[in-house]
């Protein structure tokens, strides 16, 4: 029992435990289904998938840790793809890689800036902001047109996409662990009302959390755009759907936060996800599946991860 307790408190026990899950995924849906799924080119592009959406979850990440909602990283997304293609024009991979990654910082400033300043809920804020994003991606399109030519998509493949989905990830893992704003972005969502008594400005720190958060969705555009190479404008709230996969990716990292490891979380979680679509896919179920999926597991790892507090008042 003691060394079962000791292997519980070990850093390293939440990413084996995905380890774990992850191969037991693979495996029932590979006895399944044998010739369509998991053959290890067909990993390698479910891995493809999972980077791109992990990118956008660690982004996620610095928001849901303090407790706070961003609803417009799909519509952020989708404007940071289009000024991709049109700056990728202009200015060749400088511009694909400046562009997207310049309109997230900046439309995260915006973001923080509301709801510091209006002081209303960050959903409200975000969800608000999402349909005046939307509106400048049709602007956007109109402009730079929705597709990304072929001499501009070597982000969506092998190894480029690794190569700045790793820089991405360790500069995430680098903020939370070595930085004040790291330190102070968990001790506000630890605790808020403690950290502000101890001399954190709270609002501040939010502030640039949003920031980073929009910042890391434009890192995630680049790979977005170079997987995809076309893009769509997005109007009348559609860019919401693209807030969940990643979204589920930052639960998986505040679920395992404990162990000190979020970010490898949020990849591991990120693959399964990946995995699951693939193995339903697999099977035969309509595309359609992945919103059954996608809900479902939001709403399991949202229960893991929230602390449930007897009497208390669920709004």
């Amino acid at each position: 029992m003691d060394a079962i307790k000791k292997l519980q408190q070990s850093q390293w026990f939440g990413v084996g435990f995905l380890v774990v899950l992850t191969i037991i995924c693979w495996a029932i849906f590979k006895v399944l289904r044998p010739d369509t799924f998991g053959s290890p080119e067909q990993v390698m592009t479910y891995l493809q998938s999972a980077l791109i959406y992990a990118v956008g979850g660690c982004g996620m990440y610095f928001i849901v840790t303090q407790g706070l909602w961003d609803f417009s990283i799909g519509s952020v997304l989708v404007l940071a793809c289009l000024l991709s293609i049109g700056f990728s024009q202009m200015f060749g991979v400088v511009g694909l890689v400046a562009a997207p990654i310049i309109c997230g910082i900046l439309l995260g400033f915006f973001n923080g800036l509301a709801y510091t300043v209006l002081r209303i809920p960050s959903l409200i804020v975000t969800v608000g902001l999402s349909l005046i994003y939307e509106s400048f991606s049709v602007f956007a399109s109109n402009w730079a047109g929705t597709r990304l030519a072929a001499e501009y998509n070597m982000f969506g493949s092998y190894p480029w996409n690794v190569i700045l989905a790793l820089i991405a990830f360790l500069l995430c893992g680098f903020i939370l662990k070595y930085t004040k704003v790291g330190t102070y972005i968990n001790a506000i969502g630890t605790n808020e009302l403690t950290a502000k008594n101890m001399g954190v400005n709270v609002d501040k720190y939010k502030f640039i959390a949003f920031i980073l958060c929009s910042g890391f969705v434009g890192v995630m555009a680049v790979l977005y755009i170079g997987y995809g190479t076309a893009q769509t404008p997005m109007t009348g709230m559609l860019s919401q759907s693209l807030n969940f996969t990643p979204l589920m990716g930052a639960f998986f990292g505040l679920a395992f936060k404990k162990f000190g490891h979020p970010v490898v979380a949020i990849v591991i979680g990120e693959f399964i996800i990946s995995m699951m679509f693939a193995g339903f896919v697999a099977l035969g179920m309509p595309t359609t599946i992945n919103d059954v999926v996608t809900g479902a597991t939001l709403l399991v790892v949202v229960t893991l991860t929230v602390k449930r507090v007897k009497g208390a008042v669920v709004k």
